[in-house]
């Protein structure tokens, strides 16, 4: 199940408030977790748990994280099929992931992330 969220939804927090501010996430993506008022989230379920999420402003990915890279797959097959991804920076943790589920990827010589964007976008 994949569900659509901002923070003013009901549950918002008790879903993703482990997320926020957590180490483990952290460390994996070299990358904070915020809740900024603008950011809509998928969030994929497995057996009622969330597994990843990645968080969009205007068809830019500002936040992502899975459990696993399969689960990402998943999760932004289905994104990509409701809005074109524009550039997108994002954490370099995930590039397979972002490859196997046809997003075009832009490895500018950041450190830490690279940029990410629908084929469609014709960049």
């Amino acid at each position: 199940m994949i569900l659509k969220m901002n923070n003013k939804s009901q549950d918002f927090y008790t879903i993703m408030g482990k997320f926020f501010g957590s180490r483990i996430v952290q460390n994996e993506t070299n990358d904070r977790i915020y809740d900024d008022n603008k950011k809509e989230w998928y969030i994929l379920f497995d057996n009622e748990n969330p597994v990843a999420f990645v968080s969009v402003v205007s068809n830019v990915i500002k936040n992502v994280y899975s459990i696993n890279p399969e689960f990402l797959i998943e999760l932004l097959q289905f994104v990509t099929k409701k809005i074109t991804i524009k550039d997108s920076i994002v954490t370099k943790a995930y590039i397979s992931a972002y490859e196997s589920a046809g997003l075009v990827v832009n490895n500018n010589g950041y450190k830490n992330f690279i940029i990410i964007r629908s084929a469609a976008n014709g960049q």
